[in-house]
């Protein structure tokens, strides 16, 4: 019997073409091509649990310091140096693009509900725009936001500002390597890890753990139970301090993609 058409079945295009899943075909195929590259296939399953063991020992290394230094500007540069010789541009476009979709969820839910605090500002638009303690500004962001949060609806749903302005992350430097964001993500938790202090890193990974009450969020401000089909279970109330943070970073950042894209077609619809 000859095979058909389908014996060898497209998986990147099915990924892409997933009806379930709510990502724009063009930010779909990003996502795609980014895990395409054979840094993810080759590189990525080999350093993925090197990172976590060396993160680990190296906050419990800082723990058993007595004196709790950080390192904010040197963290920032040794990022964006990585970021522009070793990471594609691609992946550096999509961790971008995170930072812009994270705050835009933030700013709906400040929008729509009483929380008495500005919208938040924090909206890269280039790769330099992740220096200055953005990654930590990134984190708090979240903490403020949800401390100062009243479920009170306050008028009719404000859709404004969900756009996606362009982004540019200098795709035509030199680089000496063109990680995907993966594993970038692996290399980029260690500094990370060396230049915050114990406290700072533990935060910064819990503000991840906010995920599945965002979702629950806005599924409360908008009426739509969509938003609850990517909650993962985690429990908020409870500080984890064994993480496998690249792995739960490249999480939240598409389930932040999911959110945002059902919001641009909630609005489109109204």
């Amino acid at each position: 019997m000859s095979k058909g058409p389908l014996a060898d079945p497209p998986m990147w295009d099915a990924m892409c073409a997933d009806p379930a899943m709510p990502l724009e075909p063009d930010v779909a195929r990003m996502v795609t091509d980014d895990q395409r590259q054979w840094t993810r296939t080759w590189i990525y399953p080999v350093l993925r649990p090197v990172s976590r063991v060396l993160a680990l020992v190296i906050v419990a290394l800082k723990r058993l310091t007595p004196v709790r230094w950080t390192a904010h500007r040197l963290m920032d540069r040794l990022c964006l140096w990585f970021l522009r010789r070793f990471v594609s541009p691609l992946a550096v476009e999509l961790l971008i693009r995170h930072f812009v979709i994270e705050t835009n969820l933030l700013n709906f839910i400040v929008r729509n509900t009483a929380t008495g605090i500005e919208p938040v500002g924090l909206r890269p638009l280039n790769l330099a725009g992740l220096g200055d303690r953005a990654v930590i500004e990134h984190d708090i962001n979240v903490y403020e936001v949800l401390a100062a949060l009243d479920l009170t609806r306050t008028g009719p749903l404000d859709f404004s500002d969900l756009d996606m302005p362009p982004l540019d992350p200098e795709p035509h430097r030199f680089r000496l390597l063109r990680l995907d964001i993966q594993t970038a993500l692996c290399l980029m938790n260690l500094p990370f890890a060396a230049c915050l202090t114990p406290d700072e890193y533990r935060r910064a990974v819990h503000s991840m753990r906010f995920d599945d009450s965002i979702l629950a969020i806005l599924a409360d401000i908008t009426g739509d139970p969509v938003f609850l089909r990517w909650q993962n279970g985690d429990l908020s109330i409870r500080a984890d301090s064994n993480t496998d943070v690249p792995h739960a970073v490249y999480r939240h950042a598409v389930v932040c993609e999911y959110a945002h894209a059902h919001l641009v077609r909630l609005a489109a619809n109204r």
